[in-house]
């Protein structure tokens, strides 16, 4: 009798194992679509940081410029025009770059999107069963 208990026994946990094993495995594809998302948001904020510096920086050589501008405003040649140009250009690519920065962070997607409708796919394929 006790061969047929442990047989019994081996025939439960089979699928038992193969249950967990299935588990185990979604856990595991899950993870990894974690990491891919977490990367892609990395990827997608350091974007977004390099044009918010890009604009600062900028914003900060059009006063620069502007503060020359004054100062010399009252040369008698026209060096004040070639600086007001500058200063425009600068403050026009600073501009630009806040405006992307700005886009860049209000289109973000939603994080971890994918890993949830992979979830949700998960509890549905349970739910059926």
């Amino acid at each position: 009798m006790p061969n047929q208990e442990t047989q019994s026994q081996a025939a439960q946990h089979g699928p038992l194992r193969s249950m967990l094993s299935s588990v185990f495995a979604l856990l595991q594809t899950r993870l990894e679509l974690l990491g891919i998302e977490l990367a892609e948001e990395k990827e997608r904020l350091l974007a977004v940081l390099f044009l918010g510096l890009a604009a600062m920086m900028l914003g900060m050589m059009a006063l620069v410029s502007l503060t020359v501008l004054i100062a010399i405003a009252f040369w008698d040649t026209y060096r004040w025009q070639a600086l007001a140009g500058i200063t425009i250009v600068y403050a026009l690519a600073a501009m630009v770059c806040a405006l992307r920065a700005r886009a860049g962070l209000r289109e973000a997607p939603v994080v971890f999107e994918g890993l949830l409708e992979e979830f949700e796919k998960d509890r549905e394929a349970f739910r059926k069963r």
